[in-house]
């Protein structure tokens, strides 16, 4: 029991630190930026090179991986999103084809098996190496690690956004952009900041999570879907919901392959989400409209 306390508080964190920069894109936006996964593989991918073929410090590595992320979204909100804004079919389109091209582009370099170079050959170290022993139960330092980047992380942001002027802009156009506008918020250069933002998130969760595994293209498919999983859950553009929607989420799945195996682990990811929404379409904490008002 221990271990599945210890493990799911785990496990939800690292689906928080996977799905916030997509929750804060379409919270500010109301954009789904489906390039978020392909992100997140390539800043793994770009540190792995800088360590490994340029031979830079790990450190400065990650911080040049990380300003990489914010520059890609803000150029494909500036050069693809901000003319969609508003048709959300060809949004998710034109931002999941950004994706593949990213991909689809790193699988060339022999990620995911192209070459015959299958995950392991693009591993991340551990930032510290070693286990604790926690109530009986033996957890890695780099576990730790993910937990305290998720505690700063969500301390930092609602710090961020509730005590700068940037933070409190991107909230304002989050509640009601037409509001915002009138008091002269620009929406876009908003939108192109929380892209930005959301993608150096997206990036720094894959710094932290990536030491645990390889870096494979099939890994930015798992995460744009499990982020996608977590703030439907929680409520699409709600940053509280998408924390607690990781607990959920997170504390369901250990449960499952606790009792029934990890086959279950899908199962019980999309069961999550049908139950959730059956009981409240618009998420747990989402504020989209029920059928009610919608009929």
């Amino acid at each position: 029991m221990e271990s599945v306390l210890i493990y799911g508080a785990i496990n939800s964190i690292t689906f928080a630190l996977m799905a916030i920069g997509f929750s804060l894109v379409y919270g500010v936006s109301r954009v789904p930026n489906f390039a978020h996964g392909s992100i997140y593989v390539l800043v793994g991918f770009v540190v792995w090179s800088l360590v490994n073929d340029l031979g830079l410090n790990y450190g400065l590595s990650i911080l040049i991986s990380l300003a990489i992320a914010a520059l890609i979204g803000l150029c494909v909100y500036q050069f693809v999103l901000i003319r969609l804004r508003g048709l959300p079919t060809s949004e998710i389109i034109s931002s999941f084809a950004v994706s593949l091209i990213i991909l689809e582009g790193l699988r060339l370099q022999g990620i995911g098996g192209f070459k015959g170079f299958i995950g392991p050959n693009y591993v991340l170290k551990p930032f510290l190496d070693g286990k604790i022993e926690l109530f009986g139960v033996f957890v890695d330092y780099q576990r730790l690690i993910v937990v305290a980047v998720g505690l700063v992380l969500a301390i930092g942001l609602w710090l961020f956004t509730h005590h700068t002027k940037m933070g409190l802009s991107l909230r304002a156009i989050a509640q009601d952009e037409q509001a915002a506008m009138m008091l002269g918020i620009n929406s876009d250069r908003s939108a192109m900041i929380s892209m930005a933002l959301g993608s150096a998130l997206a990036g720094l969760a894959a710094v932290i999570i990536l030491p645990l595994g390889n870096v494979t293209c099939e890994v930015g498919y798992h995460v744009l879907i499990y982020a996608l999983a977590v703030c439907i859950i929680g409520g699409l553009g709600s940053w509280a919901g998408t924390v607690l929607a990781a607990f959920l989420v997170g504390f369901a799945m250990k449960v499952s392959t606790h009792l029934f195996g990890a086959v279950w682990e899908s199962v019980v990811l999309v069961g999550t989400i049908i139950l959730v929404l059956l009981v409240k379409p618009s998420g747990l904490l989402g504020k989209q409209k029920e059928l009610e008002e919608r009929v």
